[in-house]
């Protein structure tokens, strides 16, 4: 990748968060939904318990206006959050200033290739909905293996998985999957006009890099980075995501007959 690319998506990254970090959490219903963020909180348990004895710090890179970062101050962690936007850093030091005051949270506004920290610092390191986002994931997650303990927890999660561009082998599942793909945004539209939110239409092209099906994510590079590193265990778990506020009937039927669009790793070190 070029020099010049990197800046681009950097760039893109910066000015996308800047507009949406006052209505990011309304904007993303597939983030935000109480269903996602159950999943997120039973996930956060299992790995918590398969961390080692020693479970006090964690890094939640790309942490945005807090989704993770939150939830990991709760379960008594010590976090440092990451993120590119300034914007979405002033947000989550807002929301958690408590947590700042008593030294339980470092907020750093910081893209992952300009911060350094000492090697086996973090007992866990969280990372939802951020690789689609970076100019290379793949020597960001050499990075942050190189940030996690022996016996810790790399924890990535809504990315796309390997089924999430490929056809169905039948026809009806084609069907209800282009159905349910096209049925969420027009949704989510209603939704907004029935809250009074206008979304201006935003440029993705290169904030969303990562999530296009001329270059999608690799989960093989991802694997590729686990063993290289010899982590203990790996795991790819893919799941279908409620994607929407008011759930869309058409959810059930897709989940039972197409394969799941989104995947989440677990790595422990």
């Amino acid at each position: 990748m070029s020099e010049d690319l990197r800046e681009r998506i950097h760039k893109a990254n910066v000015a996308v968060h800047r507009f949406e970090a006052e209505y990011y959490e309304l904007l993303h219903p597939e983030v935000y939904n109480k269903q996602e963020q159950k999943r997120i909180d039973s996930i956060l348990k299992m790995v918590n318990k398969l961390t080692a004895d020693n479970q006090e710090t964690a890094l939640d890179f790309g942490a945005g206006t807090g989704n993770l970062t939150g939830k990991l101050l709760r379960m008594d962690y010590t976090v440092t959050a990451i993120d590119i936007s300034a914007e979405m850093c002033t947000i989550l030091k807002k929301r958690y200033n408590a947590y700042l005051k008593t030294k339980k949270l470092t907020v750093i506004n910081s893209p992952i290739e300009d911060v350094s920290f000492d090697e086996g610092e973090f007992d866990l390191i969280t990372c939802y909905s951020v690789l689609h986002h970076l100019p290379d994931y793949v020597v960001t997650i050499h990075r942050l293996s190189d940030f996690l303990k022996k016996g810790g927890i790399l924890y990535l999660d809504h990315e796309a998985s390997p089924f999430y561009w490929n056809s169905e082998s039948q026809n009806l599942a084609r069907f209800v999957k282009h159905i349910y793909f096209h049925s969420n945004p027009l949704l989510n539209t209603l939704y907004f006009r029935i809250v009074g939110l206008n979304t201006p239409s935003l440029d993705y092209t290169f904030s969303d890099y990562w999530h296009k099906k001329e270059h999608p994510l690799d989960h093989e590079e991802i694997k590729c980075v686990f063993e290289k590193k010899h982590f203990d265990f790996f795991k790819r778990i893919d799941y279908h995501l409620i994607g929407t506020w008011v759930l869309n009937p058409i959810f059930y039927l897709y989940k039972r007959i197409c394969k799941p669009e989104m995947s989440f790793w677990v790595a422990k070190k």
